[in-house]
Parts: structure tokens; sequence; C-alpha cells
């Protein structure tokens, strides 16, 4: 069983893979990705800030992000919230739908 600690160490790797391709830079040096919180043992909330409110490839690259912290082993459920784009409240159900279903997690 993984610490705390270890999971979130675990998942900022994980996320040090995910490349922006509009800049080469990963997301967790451009700081993308904020406020990793746990929930319970194995589940987080974190926020994902593309890099501009209208940033064409912030889908995709939620979606990348999504993916690599699904792929941690010990996080079974997620919750983002998408802040700081022109349409975060679409982008944050879309995502959550697919890997944070409110089952899963309470969003307060």
């Amino acid at each position: 069983m993984s610490t705390q600690s270890e999971l979130e160490n675990a998942i900022l790797e994980k996320l040090s893979t995910v490349i922006d391709p509009e800049t080469g830079v990963d997301v967790v040096r451009m700081r993308l990705v904020q406020d990793i919180c746990f929930v319970s043992p194995d589940q987080i909330t974190y926020t994902f800030r593309p890099s501009s409110p209208l940033c064409p490839l912030a889908a995709t690259l939620a979606l990348d992000i999504l993916q690599a912290i699904a792929e941690v082993p010990g996080i079974s459920a997620q919750r983002v919230t998408v802040v700081d784009y022109i349409q975060a409240d679409q982008l944050t159900e879309m995502l959550n739908s697919i890997y944070g279903p409110s089952e899963k997690i309470n969003s307060n």
C-alpha cells in the first residue's frame, strides 16, 4: 500500500510525461495542474488551468492529464475542475463523466 506522499509523487512523475504540444514543456513545469487533494486514500481532486482562456488544445491536453493520472497504481477515481477557460464548465463536465463519476467522489 502506498502512502499519500508516495501517490502524490507518482502522480507528479506521471504528469511530467504529459507535454503541452504548443510549448514542448510538461504540465507540471507549466503549473497547469494544481491543488491536488486526496479525498480518500485512492481518490483525488485537482484543478486544470489551461495556458490561456482560448487554448485550442485544452480538451486534448486535459484528456492526456486524465489518462496519465488514471495510469497511476493506487488511484481509483479523480475529479477535475477546469478554471480560467472560456468553456470551463462544459469541459469540466465532460472530463468528469469520463474519469470522475460523481458517485465516486463528492465534489464538496
